[in-house]
């Protein structure tokens, strides 16, 4: 079916200055124009849920003793060794939060645009330097040795620096600091709102009317072009938050039967999610365990689990049922795999399947928003510290992620960490390889090979 070229990645966000909310369109439910800000590759960008802002406020009151953190945070990811998102609040890059897969340890370093929301807050992990420099020399991106009595009580990471009545921020690092940005903070507004996920939700309403009618459009359309060659139609659904919206945008479409594939290594939230659904079909993938000796471990290159443990029991059904269209929820910003997905292709594993992707031009924060105006249930493991669902122990997770696993399903991942250090040994493998979440690569990409090369550790 033809149709006009896609539109290209949405490379910034929108936010409106008068509300405080960040924005879907260029305009907001208040009339007020939005102001632009660029993102970063891969330019997705999602809403900080519970887990994630409690994270930052406890960093926040542990380095400077500060609790001033607005109730509406985005996270645009971006490249690192593991997590490293950039935060964005109050329309300004508030700041970045990391996670160093060797301390295992979550760290927030302020941004200087954050200074003018923080700063009235902030009790501790102050360094001055005002006697350290000589008069009128500029600082900005230099590294400054300091007395040690300056840095006392203080670990090496992010501190807020002050020179004069000029503040900013920098990195402590032994005798030195180097600091990144410094300038006159002008205070933030006292009387700036500090809304809510409702408030956003209302000042995007009609930014979500048009997405879902333009969505439920692309379905009908297509379902009425390709229905003769292929009857049958379906969701595929995940028990994840694109799967969800899309559930829903399927039935609004007139489309009511969908399948799930219970790869045997779910979440025991999602199961439970999915449990309530109302999914009407649910197959389950072949055993892990036999596959596991067959095949090695599943890596990024190598996903062979995704193969086996959720396509090949599709196809079987419909080597039976016969050909379908199935709407699936994938997305453009998910991957660069998918950055070029098409709004309608025949599915390369199986020709049986046509998959549509209606929310493929969708950020996460569109996918969030529409879920929580629509009021659809949404699986827990959001709230609980995941960007992502899958198995729980998915080679595609980050340490982060794999760290938060070992909270929540102790015993669980106490045997597939025992697994993975007797197969580190019998192939003669650095420990690290486990330690470090190496395993999850059989070629490490470059960075990784930096990480490895720089702690050390002998690589097969």
């Amino acid at each position: 079916m033809k149709k006009n070229p896609d539109p290209i990645l949405k490379k910034s966000l929108f936010w409106c200055p008068e509300c405080n909310v960040p924005l879907i369109g260029g305009v907001c439910g208040c009339k007020a124009r939005g102001t632009e800000m660029p993102l970063l590759k891969p330019y997705d960008v999602r809403p900080g849920l519970e887990y994630d802002h409690k994270l930052i406020s406890d960093l926040l009151i542990e380095r400077f003793g500060c609790n001033i953190l607005p109730k509406v945070i985005l996270f645009n990811k971006t490249g690192g060794f593991d997590r490293n998102d950039l935060v964005i609040a109050n329309g300004v890059r508030f700041g970045w939060l990391s996670f160093d897969p060797v301390t295992r340890n979550f760290t927030f370093e302020p941004s200087f645009e954050s200074l003018q929301t923080l700063l009235p807050g902030i009790t501790k992990g102050i360094i001055d330097v005002s006697g350290d420099i000589p008069s009128g020399k500029r600082i900005g991106g230099k590294k400054i040795k300091i007395a040690p009595e300056k840095s006392a009580g203080l670990t090496p990471g992010p501190v807020i620096i002050k020179a004069g009545r000029k503040y900013g921020v920098g990195i402590l690092a032994d005798d030195s600091v180097k600091i990144k940005q410094i300038g006159h903070v002008v205070p933030g507004d006292t009387d700036m709102p500090d809304p809510d996920w409702e408030r956003v939700i209302y000042c995007n309403k009609k930014h979500l009317k048009n997405i879902e009618r333009n969505a439920v459009r692309f379905i009908k359309a297509e379902v009425a072009y390709n229905i003769d060659r292929r009857p049958n139609v379906n969701v595929s659904f995940s028990g994840g938050k694109d799967s969800t919206a899309v559930l829903e945008l399927a039935k609004r479409a007139g489309i009511t039967d969908s399948y799930y594939v219970n790869t045997g290594m779910e979440f025991p939230q999602t199961v439970e999610f999915v449990a309530g659904c109302g999914i009407t079909k649910v197959f389950h993938g072949d055993d892990f365990r036999k596959n596991l000796l067959e095949h090695g471990l599943p890596c990024k290159d190598d996903r062979w689990c995704c193969e086996r443990l959720k396509l090949h029991p599709v196809s079987l059904w419909l080597d039976e049922d016969g050909p379908c269209i199935t709407v699936q929820g994938n997305r453009w910003y998910e991957s660069f795999a998918r950055s070029n997905l098409p709004p309608a292709i025949e599915n390369p594993y199986n020709r049986n399947q046509l998959n549509l992707s209606p929310i493929r031009n969708w950020r996460a924060l569109e996918v969030f928003l529409y879920v929580w105006w629509r009021e659809l249930p949404l699986n827990p493991l959001y709230d609980m510290g995941y960007e992502r669902v899958g198995c729980w122990m998915c080679p595609a997770m980050l340490e982060s992620e794999a760290e938060r696993t070992r909270e929540l399903l102790p015993d669980l991942y106490r045997r597939w960490d025992d697994y993975l250090f007797k197969w580190a040994s019998e192939n003669k493998l650095d420990p690290g390889y486990v330690r470090f979440g190496l395993w999850r690569w059989k070629e490490l990409p470059p960075k990784m090979k930096e990480f490895v090369h720089n702690m050390g550790i002998k690589i097969r």
